[in-house]
């Protein structure tokens, strides 16, 4: 081979090999490689939840049983559409009314049976959605129940019989010092952690996000009036005990390796006291198709933007 032919040889592997290493670097930037693990796939989503996932009487109903209020509309269907899943690789299995032991038991609502939502989790499953834990401390009931002493106290000072006591409705949750919700929280805590590892030995390779409670009351006890007719002492009451409801659900969480989505603070001044146009939650008279004291569908829109931001700066 004479000197100029070797040369030129030499020219083509050099060529050859500068090729080779930007054809590698082109794919390696294609597939989104970066020396880290490659994103968690999306789908299959499971939604597991109670009425406040559910969607409860926000138009179209669907899904069975009928007894569960699930809406076409709720926040895993906004998921859903958000990642553009196939409708195959979506499990609604949120229900109406149910409690921690609902995931792990079938629930029996007033028209039909559910069956134990963690039964819809596989390995296959890649995104859990968990919203549950209001019904374990009974606050609905709790909200109920100050809405009642609220109209009284208000009766009362309507004929200038004034009380001097502002937070009626605490009193009947606070006997001799302790706290009966509070102790429901905490009991709360290890129940539902124990769930979460029931959840992950099922789909040891999804991921979870537990979803918070969105503000149902505003820090303005006093701006409620007539929708909503509670003392303001209770308002403050019921915040708190909402407020640590969603600490114990953020705890327990991150201890279990999960993601918490805060839908408080993003809710806050669209809760059920605020104006119609406005809010996430409904009051007890709603004025858009929702049940009383729920997200309506623009809270279902928020928590959903919530969740799906959380999902992005995980994946």
């Amino acid at each position: 081979m004479t000197m100029q032919l070797r040369s030129t040889f030499v020219g083509l592997i050099l060529v050859a090999a500068i090729l080779a290493a930007a054809v590698a670097v082109t794919h390696q930037q294609n597939s989104g490689s970066t020396g880290t693990a490659a994103p968690v796939r999306m789908g299959p989503y499971v939604a597991l939840g109670d009425s406040y996932t559910s969607g409860s009487r926000i138009p179209a109903q669907a899904g069975r049983p009928a007894g569960c209020d699930r809406s076409d509309r709720n926040y895993p269907a906004h998921i859903a559409a958000r990642l553009d899943l196939r409708p195959d690789g979506v499990r609604d299995v949120s229900c109406s009314g149910a409690t921690i032991a609902d995931l792990t038991t079938s629930q029996s609502t007033g028209n039909g049976t559910n069956p134990a939502q963690i039964s819809a989790v596989s390995r296959s499953t890649r995104l859990i959605t968990i919203g549950i834990g209001g019904n374990d401390i009974g606050f609905s009931d709790m909200i109920t129940r100050c809405v009642t002493l609220g109209a009284a106290v208000k009766f009362l000072d309507h004929r200038k019989d004034k009380s001097s006591h502002d937070a009626p409705c605490r009193s009947s949750y606070v006997d001799n010092g302790i706290d009966t919700t509070e102790k429901r929280i905490t009991g709360l805590a290890t129940k539902f952690a124990s769930t979460l590892r029931d959840v992950q030995q099922r789909a040891p390779e999804a991921q979870i996000y537990v979803v918070g409670y969105p503000a149902v009351l505003p820090a303005d006890g006093t701006r409620c009036g007539r929708r909503l007719p509670i003392a303001p002492g209770d308002v403050a009451y019921l915040r708190g005990k909402e407020e640590q409801l969603n600490k114990t659900l953020q705890d327990q969480a991150m201890s279990a390796g999960a993601t918490y989505v805060d839908t408080y603070e993003a809710s806050q001044g669209h809760d059920a006291c605020a104006a119609a146009g406005t809010r996430w939650i409904e009051p007890l008279v709603p004025s858009s198709p929702a049940a009383a004291v729920h997200p309506n569908a623009r809270g279902h829109r928020g928590m959903a933007e919530e969740i799906f931001r959380a999902i992005r700066s995980v994946g």
